[in-house]
């Protein structure tokens, strides 16, 4: 065999290419390792390990104990609306109904013919119209009460506690126990025992 027009069976020639040839991968061997060594202390982002670590970031509220409404919808026609066992025993006479008029009369027994309680508003227009039910409680989005339950924190960890759920509508959880005020209520979700940072 030849390389560059000489015979390779040169021993000063084969000791020259096969020692070349160890050299460089001795050093390519020595290259990768200390890039190895570099990438493994860099510090990667890596949001897992962030959250365990640091704590996941929620979104808070504080509570505080306030008079409020919780918004019920009835649909009224001629000053009457039919409405179901449940939603019978939310309402009360005198009970203001947004954009104007009040509840005029709650019935305690079912009407035969629609199979529903009446209820008998002053004032009220057709349509549908919420009903505003007074409440004294912690008003707490929705979304945030899981189970009869609200995720609080309690030094940098969620806890579950449990609460007393008076009423709601779509938007708003009226709470009139198991929260005291200046309780931070977790709103986003975690699980318990989780690390949260506000």
């Amino acid at each position: 065999m030849k390389i560059f027009n000489r015979k390779f069976d040169d021993k000063k020639l084969k000791k020259n290419v096969y020692t070349a040839v160890l050299v460089v991968l001795v050093c390519w061997f020595v290259y990768r390792f200390v890039m190895v060594a570099i990438e493994s202390r860099m510090v990667v982002f890596n949001p897992v390990r962030d959250a365990n670590q640091n704590g996941t970031l929620v979104e808070t509220i504080v509570a505080d104990r306030k008079d409020g409404v919780i918004n019920f919808p009835i649909a009224v026609k001629n000053n009457r609306a039919y409405v179901s066992n449940r939603a019978r025993s939310k309402l009360r006479v005198g009970h203001k109904i947004a954009g104007g008029g009040t509840v005029a009369y709650v019935s305690n027994s079912l009407d035969y013919d629609s199979g529903m309680y009446v209820v008998k508003t002053n004032g009220a227009k057709d349509g549908v119209n919420n009903v505003e039910i007074p409440c004294n409680g912690y008003f707490i989005p929705v979304y945030a009460v899981r189970d009869g339950a609200v995720m609080v924190e309690k030094l940098g960890v969620a806890k579950s506690v449990v609460v007393n759920l008076v009423n709601q509508d779509s938007k708003f959880a009226c709470i009139s126990g198991g929260l005291g005020d200046g309780d931070v209520v977790i709103l986003s979700k975690v699980s318990e025992n989780q690390k949260v940072i506000k």
